[in-house]
């Protein structure tokens, strides 16, 4: 989803020497394929959107492999990006490598403050030691190697499956079903109180690419939209969105996660950019890019 939006920037902006590989064409697990691809391509500029992620359920479950593949992939492409002389590179992490109960908005230097999320500390881990590898590769060898902080994201190219996806492509998907089978009931994960903060993807896209042309600086940075919504607030707007007239049940046995995440994101700001995407019509995009997918099948 990240990749794909970054690239329709780029192009946007009138970039067309792009070099890519998806996962079923390069593992950025394999050392060895990473260090063949850099020096076959020779790229002057990576953006690491590469991840193994997921929402609540499969980080849960999937602990080693969330916290080995993202490792894995991590360590492979900053070394092989300072092995072979790129330029810049731009890690991407992750709003839950903040403590659990950090004080809110979140600053960048409340990182390492606090206990993480239980449910997704092996992710928040890899995602740390990729930001800390930046740095120390900033620090050690001189390499303009920066790291931002998105918080949730959601839009074109997102996972809509049930039991591993975010919460908002999940919701999409349930309600969408719902809707078609004429079910009276949607169940909603938790309490419905956790406050979140959602950034449509294209959003995070033009700002990874401000940064990479912008920024100079080894901190990290914070991206997000600076607005929040309950879980049982953003389930009513995508059952308005889908159109869905049954009712909502929130499932209190289920895990409510981090009880509120919102970033501050006035650093990025300061420097020149904001969102243009509101939430409503984010939600508007994701269905309709939901239907096209459902529909081509």
């Amino acid at each position: 989803m990240v990749g794909a939006a970054i690239c329709r920037e780029l192009k946007a902006q009138g970039y067309t020497n792009l070099v890519f590989r998806s996962s079923k064409e390069l593992d950025l697990r394999s050392q060895e394929g990473v260090r063949k691809f850099f020096m076959e391509e020779k790229p002057e500029y990576v953006f690491l959107a590469a991840a193994k992620v997921g929402g609540i359920g499969a980080n849960n479950k999937y602990r080693a492999e969330f916290l080995y593949d993202n490792l894995a992939i991590q360590n492979n492409v900053i070394h092989q990006a300072y092995a072979h002389g790129v330029e810049k590179l731009l890690f991407l992490g992750s709003s839950c490598i903040y403590p659990k109960f950090a004080s809110q908005p979140i600053k960048e230097e409340y990182l390492l403050q606090g206990a993480l999320e239980p449910t997704n500390e092996p992710y928040a881990i890899a995602k740390i030691a990729g930001l800390k590898m930046c740095e120390a590769y900033w620090d050690q060898y001189g390499s303009e190697f920066i790291s931002v902080m998105p918080t949730n994201l959601y839009g074109p190219g997102d996972h809509y499956d049930l039991n591993n996806s975010h919460v908002l492509p999940a919701l999409i998907r349930k309600f969408h079903e719902a809707k078609v089978e004429r079910l009276t009931q949607v169940e909603v994960w938790g309490t419905g109180t956790p406050l979140r903060e959602f950034l449509y993807v294209d959003d995070l896209a033009s700002a990874c690419v401000f940064l990479m042309k912008n920024y100079r600086e080894k901190e990290f940075l914070n991206i997000g939209s600076g607005e929040e919504v309950s879980i049982g607030d953003l389930a009513a707007l995508i059952q308005q969105v889908v159109g869905y007239s049954g009712e909502l049940y929130f499932n209190t046995e289920k895990p409510d996660g981090t009880p509120r995440k919102l970033l501050d994101s006035s650093h990025i700001k300061s420097l020149g950019w904001s969102p243009k995407t509101s939430l409503e019509q984010g939600v508007i995009n994701a269905y309709e890019d939901f239907k096209s997918r459902i529909e081509s099948k």
